[in-house]
């Protein structure tokens, strides 16, 4: 892989990571094989554009054409507006949804048609837009232990407690994040929009 391309391979393994995804999920979201990603982040492979477009709409990043002269600018308005690292116990409440959410698609007995299936599949991609840490790794255990369970018993009624328990989950994360003192809006210098009527 030429030099040009290894920033790019690590961007997308760094953004990856930081979404808390494993290659294999990667790959579904984007329809890009797991084989392929996995030798793009190694190096051993050059990938085409149409293949680094697919990739970084999975990882919700746009590519965009920067003049040379505003690269420094975009990479400063880009470092700005990153999250902080993934720290360790981020990662393993990521972990921990990321299985719930491969254990949830994979049941087989429970109607795909239904409305607590599409609900349950809402407030899951609600939950990936909450901060998690250790304090929500057993609120997420005792979610996965309420979605295998629909394996094992009657599923329409697991899965209605499953439901609760998600539920439960997102409104204490929506209402902890509410809580939360929201920054004040930063100004612009200038705006275009207020002319000077003075002329």
């Amino acid at each position: 892989m030429s030099y040009e391309y290894q920033d790019i391979a690590k961007a997308l393994k760094a953004a990856r990571e930081s979404k808390g995804l494993s290659q294999r999920a990667l790959a579904e979201k984007s329809g890009v094989l797991q084989t392929r990603i996995s030798k793009i982040e190694n190096g051993a492979a050059d990938f085409r554009a149409s293949t680094l477009v697919a990739l970084a709409r999975a990882l919700d990043l746009e590519l965009a054409l920067v003049p040379r002269k505003a690269v420094s600018a975009v990479q400063s308005v880009v470092r700005a507006s990153e999250p902080v690292a993934v720290s360790h116990d981020a990662g393993a409440a990521l972990k921990e949804l990321h299985r719930i959410q491969q254990q949830f698609s994979s049941l087989a007995q429970i109607d795909k048609t239904s409305e607590e299936y599409a609900q349950f599949q809402r407030y899951l991609r609600d939950l990936s837009n909450f901060q998690l840490d250790r304090s929500n790794l057993d609120a997420l255990s005792a979610l996965r232990k309420a979605v295998r369970a629909i394996e094992n018993t009657n599923a329409t009624d697991s899965l209605r407690r499953a439901l609760t328990e998600l539920q439960t989950l997102r409104n204490n994360l929506a209402h902890s994040a509410a809580a939360l003192p929201r920054l004040e809006t930063v100004k612009p210098a200038y705006r275009l929009d207020d002319e000077d009527d003075h002329g």
